[in-house]
């Protein structure tokens, strides 16, 4: 199958052509399977997100008619990915964490439950890359445990020897720093 449009590919989903999952699995697969990896942390749950975005495409175009299907796709897929690892940090760490520490971005990044006005996966990526990249080493930590490794304020303070204070305020300085960011680059 040669590489098509994302336009060529939404219209096999509206022909109800089912060579539009090859067709999105072929072009998207390993940026969202990288995606849901680097949420989940195996293979085969990846492997399962990516296959449940593509059944959640199969059922919403159409009606849906998504612009940029890779911000479709890989929005939706980071969403079953943070379903699932909630679902499986609950059970091991008393559960709602995640959503907690995620609420704490809803002023900060695009709403992740619209995927047609999510700027494309790459973009923020190489965004976020630069800034944490420009952070304080502490600060820089602080924030990888708080939002990938989705520690606890009292967890974080424990491990970097400060006051529960320190990291929330250093967390919030972070958020708003990165907001400002973003803006700037006009990201959002």
């Amino acid at each position: 199958m040669q590489n098509l449009t994302d336009e060529q590919i939404v219209d096999l989903f509206f022909c109800r052509d089912q060579q539009a999952l090859a067709a999105a699995q072929k072009k998207y697969g390993k940026l969202c399977h990288s995606i849901a990896y680097g949420i989940l942390g195996s293979r085969e749950d990846a492997e399962e997100c990516l296959n449940d975005a593509l059944l959640k495409m199969w059922e919403s175009i159409p009606p849906n008619k998504p612009e940029r299907l890779a911000a479709f796709l890989s929005v939706t897929v980071r969403n079953l990915a943070c379903n699932r690892r909630e679902a499986q940090r609950a059970e091991k760490r008393g559960g709602g964490a995640f959503c907690e520490a995620l609420s704490e971005f809803e002023n900060t990044l695009a709403n992740p439950e619209n995927p047609e006005h999510v700027i494309e996966t790459v973009v923020l990526t190489e965004a976020l890359n630069r800034f944490l990249g420009s952070l304080p080493a502490e600060t820089r930590v602080m924030f990888v445990l708080r939002y990938w490794s989705n520690f606890s304020i009292q967890e974080i303070a424990e491990k970097c020897c400060v006051s529960q204070s320190k990291v929330k305020m250093t967390l919030f300085r972070t958020r708003k720093a990165l907001r400002k960011l973003l803006e700037k680059e006009e990201i959002l």
